[in-house]
């Protein structure tokens, strides 16, 4: 069986694969102050409650943003799993043409997430990650990872309104009909939720005309479901699980360089 480790800034996603099937998978808080006691111990506690053994994993791989945390996981895997884990990065291939400046400085799941859609969907296409930032990447046809662009993640966004503005409370992301409101919540839910819309749109809108051709619209991550309906109804196909099936594609294909 092969486990797929995708490490962002705010979650980490873990998923068991066997074959190309998806069995398992698991939302955990990314914690920077874990050991790799701990890790190891987070690891026998989900693959118990799935009825697995470490000892069915025979290789690893991980997506991290968040470089204080690799060290600690890949000791935690080598030690509670005994399979030595393959990180995202130089060195891997992708199957793809990344054609920016520097390709070092691109995120490892932006890379991912663009080798699932390629795999899955095709090119050209417009890949949207609404996590701790949100994330916009450009495909194309023939598999060329052209960059995109980078904003804050809503979260963050209101995080931030409301550390910064000390009359205002903090309020939940959801989906709201009015652009005005009657008081500071609902003003405040309206101001977020369309200006991150309308922010969404004009990006997209900008990047197809940039791209070219007729680009699928695939959007994945932690509130792709809140964002991705009716108020996003250019948004072709929301996969959750999207990092995970890029980390299985990028194990097949690195799998005989073990």
């Amino acid at each position: 069986m092969f486990l797929a480790l995708d490490v962002g800034n705010t979650n980490t996603m873990l998923g068991i694969y066997r074959g190309k099937k998806l069995i398992r998978h698991w939302r955990v808080s990314t914690d920077r102050k874990k050991t790799a006691d701990e890790y190891g111990v987070l690891f026998a506690n989900l693959f118990c409650s799935a009825d697995l053994s470490p000892n069915e994993i025979n290789s690893v791989m991980v997506s991290s943003v968040v470089p204080p945390v690799n060290g600690v996981l890949e000791r935690a895997i080598e030690t509670y799993i005994e399979v030595l884990p393959r990180f995202v990065g130089p060195g891997i291939k992708t199957g793809l043409n990344i054609k920016v400046d520097n390709p070092r400085e691109v995120g490892a799941d932006r890379i991912v997430n663009a080798v699932a859609v390629y795999n899955i969907y095709g090119g050209p296409a417009i890949i949207l990650d609404f996590g701790t930032a949100t994330t916009f990447c450009a495909l194309s046809a023939e598999g060329h990872y052209y960059g995109g662009a980078i904003a804050p993640g809503l979260e963050l966004a209101v995080e931030a309104l409301v550390n910064k503005a000390s009359q205002l409370p903090r309020i939940k992301i959801r989906e709201t009909q009015k652009a005005i409101g009657a008081n500071t919540v609902a003003a405040m839910e309206a101001g977020i939720y369309f200006g991150f819309i309308g922010q969404v749109r004009e990006l997209i809108k900008r990047m197809k005309t940039e791209l070219g051709g007729d680009p699928k619209i695939i959007a994945t991550g932690g509130l792709a479901g809140t964002l991705a309906g009716e108020a996003l109804e250019c948004v072709d196909h929301v996969h959750h699980y999207l990092t995970l099936e890029g980390l299985r594609f990028l194990e097949e294909l690195n799998s005989n360089e073990r």
